[in-house]
């Protein structure tokens, strides 16, 4: 997913707590959802911002220079300024864009 054209706000609203438990019922496991779909999106943009900014290192390895290259700082505050992986876990929940499944409750079921 590209992250960078969801459209999700920026900062942290009010919510109603019923929509969060329309899909499981439960608010705790609605939470644990969020949790870790907020981690892979987390881990994921980690990775792509470790990658571009890789491309720009410098092989020169000397502690007494430190080299301002500008095309990292760009891409590090292009990085801040996109919505937080929490906020863009909870517009993918109530959009219905998050597949998930709970074990044990399947297990239940088959006895």
């Amino acid at each position: 997913m590209d992250y960078k054209k969801v459209k999700t706000e920026t900062n942290a609203i009010t919510r109603n707590i019923e929509d969060f438990t329309k899909g499981t019922n439960n608010i705790y496991e609605t939470v644990s959802i969020l949790s870790k779909r907020s981690n892979q999106i987390s881990l994921e943009m980690k990775e792509e911002l470790k990658q571009k900014i890789s491309e720009f290192t410098s092989t020169t390895d000397n502690l007494e220079e430190v080299f301002e290259n500008r095309e990292q700082i760009e891409i590090a505050k292009y990085y801040e300024h996109l919505s937080k992986p929490t906020l863009i876990a909870i517009h993918e929940y109530l959009n219905g864009e998050v597949f998930f499944r709970n074990p044990h409750k399947e297990h239940q079921d088959d006895f």
